[in-house]
């Protein structure tokens, strides 16, 4: 799965690419593992995807109360899936499309994320085809990513300098584009999560000691209200880009597709009166 930063508000925008409500969770302070970001205050998570957590990849969408938007950088190319029905409702609801291939579409996501549409058929698993972002350096991150954290490389394209790589043919792929200079993250500090048995979080954590590869956040335990708690170790690729390792087991049990998630959400939406707030204090929500 992958996490990124929007505006709770906007959530229900991209149902119609994103697939359903599989959770929602509020906090009322900062992450120990700043998965919401370096931010303290209130906060809440929302995961949004075409199936259960385990199988599929899932979209980590976080709301800080307390912030109004966030800077985006160069880092988080879009996301591709396969949906001829995604594309349907983009035309039916009428969100900008822009054809930039053969059957292939960009969307922007409320928050300026892109999105990639296949107007094809959706595949009976997962339909989501791959994450792309940016590099600098493509052999070094190449090398990261499959030597280091194990991923295979599917394919390499020169022209287009992009390497594709997955853990596994059936699962949503990674891929790395070397744009040439430098990738900057700009604040909404997103996030690449993976899980793996709870065992080999240590040995993760001290093959990049060894490696000398930065460790955001040594081995830790995350509580959840009302839920399992998890082990997670957070990582740093060499552009700065945020890996998340979470042992598996737990996380199986955190992850649990929620019946009420869409209920909660909606709850939530109706109850934040933060935007209420600041203006009747005549001050503006921050800018991170």
């Amino acid at each position: 799965m992958a996490k990124y930063k929007a505006k709770e508000e906007e959530t229900p925008l991209l149902f119609f690419v994103a697939g359903e409500i599989l959770r929602h969770e509020e906090f009322e302070e900062g992450c120990r593992a700043t998965c919401n970001g370096p931010y303290d205050g209130k906060w809440s998570k929302t995961m949004v995807g075409f199936g259960p957590e385990d199988d599929h990849f899932v979209a980590e969408l976080t709301y800080n109360y307390g912030v109004g938007e966030y800077r985006l950088g160069n880092d988080f190319l879009g996301l591709t899936l396969q949906s001829s029905q995604a594309v349907s409702n983009a035309k039916r609801l009428g969100w900008p499309l822009t054809e930039v291939g053969e059957a292939l579409y960009l969307v922007e996501a409320p928050g300026g994320y892109h999105f990639y549409l296949v107007d094809k058929d959706q595949p009976h698993n997962d339909p989501v085809q791959k994450v792309c972002l940016a590099v600098s350096d493509l052999p070094k991150s190449t090398h990261y990513w499959s030597s280091l954290l194990g991923m295979k490389v599917m394919e390499r394209n020169e022209e287009k300098k992009t390497v594709l790589l997955g853990f596994t043919d059936t699962q949503c792929k990674l891929e790395l584009y070397n744009i040439g200079g430098t990738v900057d993250h700009g604040t909404a500090f997103g996030r690449i999560a993976f899980s793996c048995p709870h065992k080999q979080l240590p040995d993760l954590e001290a093959l990049m000691t060894k490696e000398n590869y930065k460790i955001l956040t040594p081995l830790v335990s995350l509580d959840t209200p009302g839920k399992a708690t998890v082990e997670v170790v957070i990582l740093a690729d060499p552009d700065g880009h945020e890996i998340c390792f979470v042992g598996d087991e737990a996380f199986r049990q955190l992850s649990q597709m929620d019946p009420s998630g869409n209920a909660l959400l909606d709850k939530a939406m109706a109850e934040d009166k933060s935007d209420e707030w600041f203006a009747k204090h005549n001050k503006q929500k921050a800018s991170a």
